[in-house]
């Protein structure tokens, strides 16, 4: 995941989180805003309770991984954090339950082999 598509600020997150409705699935919570840049922004958030540094930097390792393989529409900014229950599960799990929240809301391009 590039630099560009990076979401860090605490204000953005404060934003994103407070004017937007909240998606739950099973391990994640994920936020959605819709903006009219040119780019696409995810934002990642893995809470103490997950485990120690090495294990939350490995989670957020991971999922910059699968957000990279996929393009997304533009004009979004996405926020994901990750619930406990994370820690059972396998990269190749992960991934196909990513993939199936971003198809579910729609910010996943169809033509996701290209890059």
């Amino acid at each position: 995941m590039k630099k560009q598509n990076i979401i860090k600020s605490n204000i953005d997150f404060n934003r994103i989180i407070n004017n937007n409705k909240s998606y739950r699935y099973k391990d994640y919570i994920v936020y959605l805003e819709k903006t009219d840049a040119s780019t696409y922004h995810f934002g990642l958030s893995v809470g103490k309770k997950i485990g120690n540094a090495v294990m939350r930097n490995r989670i957020k390792r991971q999922l910059k991984a699968i957000i990279d393989k996929n393009n997304y529409e533009k004009g979004i900014n996405c926020i994901i954090i990750v619930r406990k229950g994370i820690l059972e599960k396998s990269f190749a799990i992960m991934e196909e339950e990513l993939n199936k929240i971003f198809e579910n809301l729609k910010i996943k391009k169809e033509n996701a082999n290209e890059k």
